[in-house]
């Protein structure tokens, strides 16, 4: 197996889509439960490790597959994951070394350390934020694929611990949801401008080209004919509306659709006959109808292929 630079396009959206659709609802239920995003978006933060750690790893390229059905490297992934996770029991080899969750107690950096090698014999990294224990690094030799191969427990691979000599380890916390009660009349509230129908709430970007939906448009802009479309929000702005995806808000920049953090203006769109509007035109443009694993990026700039972007509400 060898590691390489984060491949763009390998990138997948709506992890949990692709997880439920390959039938893995333990695995799902599993990860709901404890792979969680500290700001609440679990997706997203799913789909940030898949796009930036998966997506480096030879072995679950889907060349290296034997009839290979697309995204099931996807869910290869989570699951090794997971399987390695739950031999992972961090709480219990603090425990046994005496070392438990406390808003007073001090730990030395030094003992904390040696709690977690015990077990597995090697070594292993923390970090600390602000002198609490904020995470901790496991390494492995893996001999062979991921999907396969044995995981070998060693020592860290050059990473170092960054905790001072003194830490604190923290009880876990969570904020509960907000019980507010929402009530509705079924009478919109005056002043609030409706999106360009059908843009509105949550949905997907079906793409049509050719006279036929072939795909749609993913999370970071671009168009993808094979795999599990993206999710995204259309809010009211203005006399028409901005769209949102897990990537961030989404603009027309350069010519080109992008959704992205970095984007802090969105672009405001309209409507017409259920297909989106930009800038009085419902056409988007790209060199070629993409295939397999290619991503194309969408323009507004007139290119070979013409393609219309609709509404699908989820």
């Amino acid at each position: 197996m060898s590691v390489k630079r984060f491949n763009i396009a390998r990138e997948y959206d709506n992890v949990t889509a692709i997880i439920t659709a390959a039938g893995q609802l333990d695995l799902l239920d599993y990860m709901n439960k404890y792979w969680k995003d500290y700001q609440g978006n679990d997706e997203s933060f799913w789909e940030h490790e898949w796009d930036k750690h998966g997506t480096c790893i030879s072995t679950l390229e889907p060349g290296c597959y034997d009839n290979y059905t697309p995204q099931e490297e996807v869910v290869a992934y989570f699951q090794k994951t997971v399987d390695l996770f739950k031999t992972l029991n961090s709480y219990a080899f603090l425990s046994a070394a005496g070392i438990t969750p406390s808003t007073t107690a001090i730990y030395t950096s030094t003992e904390i350390l040696a709690a977690l090698a015990k077990p597995r014999g090697v070594q292993v990294a923390i970090q600390c934020r602000n002198g609490e224990l904020d995470e901790i690094w496991y390494f492995y030799e893996v001999r062979g694929s991921v999907q396969t191969g044995e995981f070998v427990p060693s020592n860290p691979d050059g990473a170092k611990s960054n905790c001072p000599a003194n830490v604190k380890y923290l009880p876990k916390t969570s904020t509960p949801p907000s019980t507010t009660a929402v009530t509705s009349t079924g009478t919109p509230p005056t002043g609030t401008p409706t999106p360009g129908s059908p843009f509105s709430g949550r949905g997907t970007l079906p793409v049509t080209s050719g006279g036929k939906t072939n795909g749609c448009i993913i999370s970071g802009g671009t168009w993808y004919t094979t795999g599990t479309c993206a999710s995204f929000t259309a809010a009211a702005s203005g006399s028409g509306f901005s769209l949102t995806s897990s990537k961030g808000k989404c603009a027309v920049a350069n010519s080109v659709l992008t959704c992205a953090a970095s984007v802090t203006a969105p672009t405001i769109f309209t409507a017409v006959d259920g297909k989106l509007v930009y800038n009085g035109s419902s056409n988007f443009y790209t060199g070629s109808v993409p295939t397999g694993s290619i991503q194309a990026a969408v323009s507004v700039a007139q290119q070979a292929t013409t393609l219309t972007i609709g509404w699908k509400s989820t």
